[in-house]
């Protein structure tokens, strides 16, 4: 039986954007070519940022994604509010960690229930699994049909929010809303444990592959790090996260139209995964055992196991999201305006993690409040170096199997990542000439 083979994935499904997978074995059993290719036409959303006002660029940046357009806002919002130096009320926090939640919850089902579980009970889509796993299937819809309504009953949408804005909230939640919320938070408990049994049962159908790199997200003394922290690393001291550009060094490569990113040592991994395994401590009494149970312990090196750090993330923000609700109705909701801005010349960072890793925004405006310069770092973006390490240290490992197995193994090990590849097409060569985007401000002529 012939060990050659070619794997040529062109367009892996059951992820958002495209991106391929080659493979080559040799007679000898030699993996002789390896790639993560991203083919995907770019989307400069840094250009269209360029000149516009701090009241647009949240619902701009919020267009980058539509699984993650309320972490998207959230970077952007705080990005925004640092350079114009905004503070928002206790109040408003609450009500951001909540989105966050929210969408956290939201996309971490669509990834492990409709994409990842049918790699595990072997078919090709999750459509199967209605007739075969149908309780089983009940369980991942109903928890995420709560998280729509969830986003909803925070942010005004489930996807592309319209509440959230600087300084404040265009909308506050009523207590209505806030009681609402709470009843399907806890009818949500009951059906995250059946998802849990579900994926410890299934574990074992996971590839047994390990290979330690560079783990970073944000981590903060007194919580889970989500909303904000400093930047922490397996590999390296931790940073605020105004040093994004030291954490994130980003890079261009043939075959790719998203930057690269190199960490301390090389390549890194962010999301759920890389945040167990710094934060593992400061998971509540819901997380951790849920993390028990699906036998999740830090540190962690299995890639696949990202869907199993997922799982966890949402147990955790189903009980920390019942407790933030409890205090703003123990509270009340207050009847609070956004705060005043007063535009002045200055540059923010934002640090949020979003449901696939550590996502960055940076801006710089100028005194009319507009925007000079913008840069979004994409989770996935920092992933793709990572998921091109892994690859090459699995090929090797299952290069004598056979051709359907290899290239299942490597299709499942990139969806592991749960790779938004749309979002981080972002790179502009400028090894040419001058930049192809330049911003004149307002009132001022472009030299000629």
């Amino acid at each position: 039986m012939s060990t050659a083979k070619k794997i040529n994935v062109h367009y892996l499904t059951r992820v958002e954007g495209h991106g391929n997978i080659i493979a080559e074995v040799d007679e000898a059993g030699t993996v002789t070519a390896c790639r993560w290719e991203v083919p995907e036409a770019p989307r400069f959303f840094e250009a269209m940022m360029l000149g516009r006002s701090y009241h647009d660029v949240h619902h701009i940046a919020s267009r980058i994604c539509g699984i993650c357009s309320i972490g998207h806002q959230l970077a952007s919002l705080q990005a925004t509010e640092e350079a114009l130096g905004v503070m928002v009320s206790e109040q408003t926090l609450i009500l951001r960690k909540l989105a966050l939640h929210g969408e956290n919850i939201q996309s971490h089902l669509l990834h492990v229930g409709y994409l990842v579980l049918p790699d595990l009970l072997g078919v090709d889509s999750v459509i199967p699994l209605a007739s075969t796993h149908r309780e089983e299937l009940l369980h991942l819809v109903k928890s995420r049909a709560m998280s729509n309504e969830f986003c909803r009953l925070v942010s005004g949408r489930t996807t592309h929010p319209q509440r959230l804005m600087v300084g404040g909230m265009a909308k506050l939640p009523t207590e209505e809303d806030l009681l609402k919320l709470r009843e399907i938070l806890t009818g949500a408990v009951p059906e995250m444990q059946a998802v849990v049994d579900l994926f410890a049962a299934v574990k074992g159908n996971f590839p047994d592959f390990t290979r330690e790199t560079e783990y970073v997200g944000l981590s903060s003394p007194s919580e889970y790090g989500l909303y904000w922290g400093e930047v922490a690393s397996t590999a390296a001291p931790r940073r605020p996260a105004a040093l994004y550009q030291d954490v994130a060094r980003e890079y261009c490569v043939p075959g790719s139209t998203a930057k690269w990113s190199k960490g301390a040592e090389g390549a890194y991994m962010v999301g759920a995964l890389a945040r167990f395994n710094i934060n593992s401590g400061q998971l509540n009494a819901s997380g951790r055992a849920a993390a028990e149970k699906l036998g999740l312990k830090a540190p962690c090196y299995n890639p696949y196991y990202m869907s199993l750090a997922q799982i966890v993330e949402v147990v955790h923000s189903i009980e920390d999201a019942i407790s933030l609700t409890d205090r703003l109705l123990e509270r009340g909701v207050q009847a609070e305006k956004p705060q005043t801005v007063r535009c002045t010349a200055g540059r923010g960072v934002g640090a949020v993690e979003v449901p696939r890793g550590l996502l960055f925004h940076a801006y710089e405006y100028d005194e009319n409040g507009r925007v000079t310069h913008a840069d979004c770092v994409i989770p996935t973006n920092q992933n793709h170096a990572n998921i091109q390490k892994d690859l090459e240290a699995l090929t090797p490992l299952i290069a004598r199997e056979d051709k359907a197995a290899v290239e299942l193994k490597l299709s499942m090990l990139v969806r592991a990542y749960d790779p938004c590849i749309s979002c981080s097409t972002h790179r502009l060569d400028l090894s040419e000439g001058e930049g192809l985007v330049r911003f004149v401000p307002a009132g001022k002529s472009e030299a000629k």
